[in-house]
């Protein structure tokens, strides 16, 4: 098994261990420190995500930040650019489809899609992090090329447990670090903006 592979089992593995108990205090934290953001708080336009396989709950957090009146997208896989992700706004009565991962996703309506570029925060889903701020997703790059496409000034943060916390994570040139990782423990913070991959 690959080193990346290893990782990736061992932490979903992790996951799927959380109560449900702890997954529900879990997410309270993680979304009292993420909504506190001084980012989150003047963001207009933040990008969410459902969870899946024993991920962070995203739901508490998505909720509170209709109440602070964000503008919340959610990722939809591009249907004709392999390996890229659209961004759709998403209200409670939005109509949903389960995508070809088995993740349920707004379906496709370009009147409701904003360019990448228009995001001002946007949450970053992870299998495992460490203390440098380099994420490990799922191995398709979705991520790393849609924050490769966002503005400048945009903030990815990434919402994790604290068990999927690596010692140090193997690294290819085009991974783009964080600079912002919520666990329900801690805030890691960087200091660095949204990185470009190299072409």
């Amino acid at each position: 098994m690959q080193p990346r592979q290893h990782i990736r089992h061992a932490i979903r593995d992790a996951r799927r261990r959380l109560s449900p108990e702890q997954q529900t205090l879990a997410a309270e934290a993680v979304t009292k420190r993420f909504i506190a953001l001084a980012d989150v708080e003047q963001a207009t336009n933040v990008a969410l995500y459902l969870s899946f396989d024993g991920e962070l709950d995203t739901t508490p957090v998505i909720e509170a930040c209709w109440r602070a009146n964000k503008n919340v997208y959610l990722p939809v896989i591009h249907p004709f650019s392999r390996g890229h992700l659209l961004f759709l706004h998403y209200t409670p009565t939005t109509p949903m489809r389960i995508n070809g991962y088995g993740i349920a996703e707004p379906q496709l309506d370009i009147r409701t899609l904003i360019p990448s570029r228009k995001l001002d925060v946007i949450a970053t889903p992870l299998v495992a992090f460490d203390a440098k701020g380099q994420r490990l997703g799922m191995g398709g790059g979705y991520y790393d090329r849609t924050l490769g496409l966002c503005a400048p000034d945009a903030v990815a943060v990434g919402l994790a447990h604290d068990c999927q916390q690596w010692p140090a994570l193997p690294t290819e040139q085009w991974d783009v670090p964080l600079p912002h990782i919520l666990t329900p423990s801690q805030h890691w913070q960087w200091p660095t903006r949204i990185s470009r991959p190299k072409p």
